[in-house]
């Protein structure tokens, strides 16, 4: 395996082989005590030799574990790049008043070639030593020197498997880190550029490996890692990584022309080879930091391009550069995903309130929707939109929606006969009634607590995402045989069209309080509100407006037909305690 190193390179190898590596150092000791007893020489070491110092990376028989280069014998044969052989300490000029030779381990006798890397760095040497003088024969050096062939190779495969990707070549993230902190101890501390480049679609690519196998992905890395070289021509000195699968990374000089932005401009438009005559585009984004080696440490400097990144992928951007305040509000939600999850587990701070839901006929209430809220123990109360979008991003929606449906049943089973007992509707997402099971495992619940399902109603989010998911709406139609009522959220707004009516099994049209927040001052809004009303109730929807806030909305409603409306004209979302006293009040003549 080819090792190239050039300029600072040869320096940050000989760190690597002085980083604490048990399982690296154990197999040298092997090879230290296989030397010694293959050559009839009591005592051997590796060296490891930096600017000012020999340290003994492993050691047979010999007890120094540093000296001083200038003192160090190993200096002679990593210096002049070739073996050397001394039988006799006493009778060498240059060693006869040499402190390890006078003075312990009173080296006598001392043989040592170097270990040198296929790319022509010289990291050490292998040695045997005793204290005593020996003849050493040209059959012995052979032996040495084939030793010591062993020794470079293992060294460099472990360099390799340590510090280079398998499928690429190119070097890895620990390489990385390794040499951005090599950086920061260095003298050579100018600011640096860190890029990362994600260009490739990797849940697209294992798709295709499922019918392909792993060999075309493979292809396909190899062939971008090939690219990208070619496309940015990086400058002497600049280094590109593998720092994950199907993403790179680029150090270079902060003055340089290789910015994010520019980088993506060279890779738009371009595709990488799968093999077999299969091409695949790539989709490329590159998040950047700027940073001085010294100021910031390695982790650090890959975390700020790694929050850049991310932050043109969530944007949808080319490229971004790293911005404390993103980094400061992505830093914040993941905290609070955290405590989220905490919350859930623990039952701590999760609580519903409640909004009536009014008949506009008889102006009594007729059903309820439960509303999560979060009481959180420093930021206080908190409403769902600062919430619920992170937790669509993970398995927590989930489970936020067994903790609502099982409170909502509590709720249910406490009233059983009670006068202010009413259907309750619940938010639940495309991913939840998706699952196979979802209205089996909700029919049971309430079928479990001697419910009838009718008194719970069930309100779609995301109408797009259930349009285009076939297992969605047979999720609806589980539901709807169950004998759940299933309402339709924001009508009127973003994707609504009157085509999905037909293919969705509906009970109730939500309309959306953008649709009918102006009917009582504009014409335009009236006319279309009056004109969605109609065309809902000819198809035999139950119409229920959302956000009515004034008398004259109250009665422009009423006069188009529209059947319920929630909203703070007649009540805010309600605790639970309250709702009941409220719910006593308006049903008094019921209970």
């Amino acid at each position: 395996m080819q090792m190239n190193f050039t300029g600072d390179e040869d320096r940050q190898a000989l760190k690597a082989l002085r980083s604490p590596d048990e399982s690296r150092d154990d197999v040298l000791r092997r090879f230290v005590r296989l030397a010694s007893q293959s050559l009839g020489i009591p005592g051997s070491f590796i060296s490891v030799l930096d600017d000012e110092h020999q340290h003994v990376q492993a050691a047979h028989n010999f007890a120094l574990a540093q000296s001083s280069r200038e003192d160090s014998l190993c200096r002679h044969a990593v210096d002049g790049d070739t073996a050397v052989i001394v039988p006799d300490t006493w009778l060498d000029n240059r060693f006869a008043t040499h402190p390890l030779i006078t003075g312990a381990p009173y080296i006598r006798f001392y043989a040592g070639v170097p270990l040198k890397y296929q790319g022509g760095v010289v990291v050490g040497t292998l040695c045997v030593t005793d204290t005593a003088p020996h003849p050493f024969n040209a059959e012995q050096m052979v032996t040495l020197k084939l030793l010591a062939a062993l020794v470079t190779s293992f060294l460099e495969a472990w360099h390799a498997a340590s510090f280079t990707d398998p499928v690429t070549g190119l070097p890895n993230s620990q390489r990385l880190i390794r040499d951005l902190q090599f950086l920061a101890t260095s003298e050579d501390l100018a600011p640096r550029r860190l890029v990362l480049i994600d260009c490739i679609d990797m849940p697209r690519a294992y798709e295709l490996a499922r019918s392909m196998g792993m060999g075309p992905v493979e292809s396909l890395l190899k062939d971008v890692a090939t690219l990208l070289p070619l496309r940015l021509r990086p400058a002497s000195g600049d280094m590109l990584y593998t720092v994950a699968t199907g993403r790179f990374a680029l150090l270079t000089r902060d003055n340089s022309h290789l910015t994010a932005d520019w980088v993506a401009s060279k890779l738009a438009g371009i595709s990488a080879d799968l093999g077999e005559g299969i091409a695949v585009a790539l989709a490329t984004h590159t998040g950047e930091v700027t940073f001085t080696p010294d100021e910031i440490s390695a982790q650090e400097a890959l975390r700020r391009a790694v929050s850049a990144l991310h932050e043109a992928i969530a944007r949808g951007a080319s490229s971004m550069r790293f911005n404390q305040c993103a980094d400061t509000r992505h830093t914040r939600d993941f905290t609070l995903i955290h405590e989220l999850a905490s919350a859930l587990r623990e039952d701590n701070g999760l609580w519903l309130a409640w909004q009536p839901k009014i008949c506009l006929h008889s102006g009594k209430p007729v059903g309820l929707e439960a509303l999560i809220r979060w009481r959180h123990p420093q930021r206080g109360e908190l409403s769902p939109a600062q919430f619920l979008p992170l937790a669509e991003q993970t398995e927590l929606l989930s489970a936020l929606t067994v903790w609502v449906t099982d409170r909502v049943i509590e709720r249910l089973s406490r009233l059983r006969n009670s006068g202010i007992q009413l259907p309750v509707t619940i938010n639940i997402s495309s991913d939840d009634f998706s699952r196979q099971d979802f209205a089996d495992v909700l029919e049971m619940k309430m079928i479990k607590a001697k419910l009838p399902t009718s008194l719970l109603g069930i309100e779609c989010l995301e109408t797009e995402r259930i349009i285009e998911s076939p297992s969605a709406i047979k999720g609806l139609e589980m539901l709807k045989l169950r004998g759940f009522g299933i309402s339709l959220d924001d009508f009127g707004t973003g994707y609504s069209n009157i085509s999905y009516l037909r293919r969705m099994p509906l009970d109730i049209i939500k309309l959306d309080r953008t649709l009918i927040s102006k009917i009582s001052s504009d014409t335009a809004s009236r006319i279309i509100a009056r004109s969605i009303i109609g065309m809902l109730k000819e198809l035999d929807y139950t119409v229920l407006a959302e956000g009515v806030e004034n008398a004259e909305t109250v009665t422009a409603l009423a006069e188009y037909g529209c059947d319920q409306v929630q909203g703070f004209f007649y009540s805010r979302p309600l605790p639970e305690v309250e709702l009941d006293k409220w719910l006593s009040w308006k049903l008094r003549d019921q209970c």
